[in-house]
Parts: C-alpha cells; sequence; structure tokens
C-alpha cells in the first residue's frame, strides 16, 4: 500500500512506478488521501478529520480488499500516517518503508525556513484555471528537488494536469495543513517494533536527512537506505534504488 504525502493526490506514485514495483510480485494499492482527487473533500480551512482518521482510513481499505497484512509505504506526510498505521494496527503491518517523512522530534534541526516562505509566496488565485494550477504547481515542485538530476519540468506537467483534471476540488488540498493529531502517535515512535525500511535524500529542503537518520537511530533494527543529493522527490532516476530497496525489504522481513 502506498500512501502519498500532502496535497499530492494517488496519481504522484507514478504509474511506471508502481507497475515496477508490482513486477517485483508485489500488488501495489494507491489511493486518494481526503481532500485529493477524487476522495471526499472539505470546505477550506476546515478539515474535519485527523491524522488518526486518515491511518484508520488506510486500514478500512485493506478491509475493503480483505487483506489482512500489508506492507505499507509512506511518503511525507504519508509517513506521518503509516507510522500511525504501524502504532495503532501493528497487526495489520508486515513492514513499513518511510520515505522523506519524520517524527518531527523536538530536538531535530528545522526545515529551511527559506523553502516554505518561498513556496507560500507561490500563489493561484484560480484553482479553476488549468494552465494557471499547472504552472503553479511547476513552480512549487522545482523548489523541493535536490540537484543531481535535472529538474524534468515535462514530467511534473503531465502529472499537474492529470492532477486537475480528476480533482473534486483542488483547491481542498491545502487542507491538509491544517491537519492535527499526530502528536501522540509519534511521541512513541521508537516503540514501532514492525521490520523498518528509512528512505532519506541528503538535500531536502523540506524536512532534513537528519530526521530519516533520527527514525533509522531509534526504531529497533531498522534500515536507511540515502539518496546522494536528492531532495523531497519520487525522482525517475532515483526510482530503481527505491524500488529495489521496498522489494528487498518486504521480501527478506
Amino acid at each position: 500500500m502506498l500512501i502519498m504525502g500532502a496535497t499530492a493526490s494517488m496519481i504522484w506514485w507514478e504509474e511506471e512506478f508502481c507497475n515496477r514495483l508490482s513486477n517485483q510480485g508485489f500488488h501495489v494499492i494507491r489511493y486518494d488521501n481526503r481532500d485529493v482527487g477524487k476522495s471526499v473533500t472539505y470546505e477550506y480551512g476546515s478539515p474535519k478529520y485527523t491524522f488518526e482518521d486518515m491511518a484508520d482510513d488506510a486500514v478500512k481499505i485493506l478491509d475493503d480488499y480483505k487483506i489482512d497484512k500489508a506492507h505499507i509505504v509512506g511518503m511525507s506526510m504519508g509517513g506521518i500516517i503509516t507510522q500511525i498505521v504501524a502504532l495503532k494496527y501493528p497487526d495489520r503491518v508486515l513492514t513499513i518503508s518511510l520515505v522523506m517523512t519524520s517524527n518531527f522530534d523536538p530536538n531535530l534541526s528545522k526545515k529551511d525556513s527559506r523553502v516554505p516562505e518561498a513556496i507560500a509566496n507561490i500563489k493561484t488565485t484560480n484553482f479553476h484555471d488549468k494552465e494557471e494550477v499547472v504552472e503553479y504547481m511547476i513552480n512549487r515542485s522545482k523548489l523541493i528537488v535536490g540537484f543531481r538530476h535535472p529538474f524534468d519540468v515535462e514530467r511534473i506537467r503531465k502529472l499537474a494536469e492529470e492532477d486537475f483534471d480528476r480533482a473534486n476540488n483542488l483547491k481542498s488540498m491545502e487542507n491538509h495543513g491544517f491537519v492535527k493529531g499526530w502528536g501522540s502517535y509519534l511521541s512513541r515512535t521508537d516503540e514501532i517494533n514492525t521490520p523498518t525500511l528509512v528512505v532519506h535524500g541528503t538535500e531536502d529542503p523540506i524536512i532534513p536527512y537528519e530526521h530519516g537518520v533520527h527514525l533509522f537511530k531509534i526504531i529497533t533494527d531498522a534500515v536507511l537506505i540515502t539518496l546522494d543529493s536528492a531532495g523531497h522527490e519520487l525522482n525517475y532516476n532515483d526510482w530503481n534504488k527505491i524500488i529495489i530497496a521496498i522489494s528487498k525489504h518486504a521480501i527478506s522481513s
């Protein structure tokens, strides 16, 4: 099961990525979190749910597929949800993979404030204007990538166009910034006893690499995969390393 990060629908787990993971012998499930894609949406600024509710959503999807246990992969905010699932429903989880995420221990370094400020300054006033929204998404994406690989603007444009075309209410994606309810769980991340893989880029401007190292250190027997010079992204050029790591982790656990 693949759980995507904040403001991003399931299509950011690209179809080719999913197919390549499936070719490793897995049945792959991706889905839209609340307030993105074709999922339920809420009034802007007033999401009527918590991170715990989003973790419950993941388990309910497993129920619908009649899956007792699954390998869970969470990217960024999806990694928060994954940690909650592992703590609240340990009997439903085979392994977890935490990609570019954190438990946000208060002793860890903060993200570079210049990046969130720059992202905040990139705005769109009309979420019904496809061209404007696509450029908005491209410009945001440029700010969170690393410098190892060239920015693939046409790949991001294609994904942004698809996101626009299938979203029930695109503006509601920004509700993820208002969701609460993870603190009581993430303060217990060191209690996770599910086999854990941590994947993190060294140039992540949103969640610093130190956060991934911290997860690796506090979760018993965790494995760390470092993506040199990668940002807060699933760059096509890193897919092979990520997919092989996830696959080996699942098979060997």
